[in-house]
């Protein structure tokens, strides 16, 4: 299936899928962009409706900007993303993957969303930041010094990005939600996915041999076979 290209106020964008009154907004995680398979399969699952992908900062057609992928920033285009998509159809669903879900779970309050997908979500940034500062022996102190620490694993680590995260915890989700999430995820603990989805009523699937990245063919049958499942009625 192929995506139209476009942009909205600046952030370069994709939509699948023929016209149709509802939409599924996508938000891609850590070096992904907007045109990944799994956007691609979920278009392919829900063909009742449209499914509508923008890059990050840092991401797809964005890496030479200078604009960068910070939980503030990303939390605000998300926002405006939102309000496109409010504003042009008239059902909204949320698929989200790794760190775009953390940045979801702060950006959808109060919207209208009739349903959310979550594929090996970052449910617990302070957690995820707190442990890749332990892997890498950085301390807060060493943080707050710096400001800004890049780390072996591609993630640069920044000390006001830290300061917002530690500010807004997730407390509500009141959205219908599936997750699915890879038994060997090493980035976001079984406890944490698990926790999250019992404390907010979502349906989670744990897929053994699956880890964080869905990306091997195995791997893609099993997502694709979940959004099938779960997809929109039509």
């Amino acid at each position: 299936m192929d995506s139209q290209l476009f942009q909205i106020g600046g952030i370069p964008a994709a939509l699948w899928g023929r016209p149709s009154k509802r939409v599924i907004v996508a938000v891609h995680g850590a070096q992904s962009s907007k045109t990944d398979v799994p956007f691609r399969l979920l278009a392919e699952a829900n063909p009742g409706c449209q499914v509508l992908s923008f890059d990050l900062p840092e991401h797809g057609d964005r890496k030479q900007e200078p604009t960068l992928c910070k939980a503030a920033v990303c939390v605000r285009e998300l926002a405006s993303v939102l309000d496109y998509a409010e504003s042009s159809w008239s059902g909204l669903g949320l698929f989200a993957v790794s760190l775009g879900a953390y940045w979801s779970l702060l950006a959808c309050q109060g919207r209208p969303i009739q349903h959310a997908w979550f594929l090996s979500p970052v449910v617990d940034l302070e957690r995820l930041t707190r442990n890749m500062m332990g892997w890498f022996q950085i301390s807060q102190a060493c943080l707050e010094r710096e400001q800004v620490i890049p780390t072996p694993m591609g993630q640069t680590l920044y000390w006001d990005d830290y300061c917002f995260i530690r500010r807004h915890p997730i407390d509500c989700w009141p959205f219908p939600t599936d997750i699915l999430w890879g038994a060997g995820d090493t980035l976001c603990p079984g406890e944490s996915v698990a926790g999250f989805a019992e404390r907010f009523g979502c349906r989670l699937r744990a897929e053994e041999g699956a880890g964080h990245w869905f990306h091997t063919p195995q791997e893609l049958a099993v997502l694709s076979d979940w959004l099938q499942k779960t997809a929109f009625p039509r």
